[in-house]
């Protein structure tokens, strides 16, 4: 559910009082703690430390990332992938074709020289 269009898009002012009169390239990374703001586009460009619980991360804004939460992008769970003993043979032939298909195509064009 958004925010209502009379109270306009939640930003944090300590973040904009941080970017302002800035520019992207002579600040470094901006450290926050404020996952639920939204990034306006005043933000594109900067490099925003995200904090995901432990650590931060550091996120680049980009002009598609605007309306979004800066916490969209700082995942705060680390997913390990599903699957066994089956999905690792699986993975062990997938790589195996990859390294064929690369030698077969390095030999096609060592052969056309």
């Amino acid at each position: 559910m958004s925010r209502s269009l009379r109270k306009g898009p939640y930003v944090d002012a300590k973040l904009l009082r941080k970017i302002a009169g800035k520019k992207p390239e002579q600040s470094g990374v901006i450290k926050t703690w404020s996952r639920r703001s939204e990034i306006a586009p005043e933000m594109v460009g900067f490099k925003f430390g995200v904090h995901n619980g432990r650590e931060h991360l550091e996120v680049l804004i980009t002009e598609d990332m605007v309306g979004h939460r800066l916490g969209e992008f700082a995942l705060t769970r680390k997913f390990t992938k599903h699957g066994g003993k089956m999905q690792k043979e699986l993975e062990i032939k997938k790589k195996e074709a990859e390294i064929a298909a690369a030698q077969s195509a390095k030999a096609t064009v060592a052969e056309k020289k």
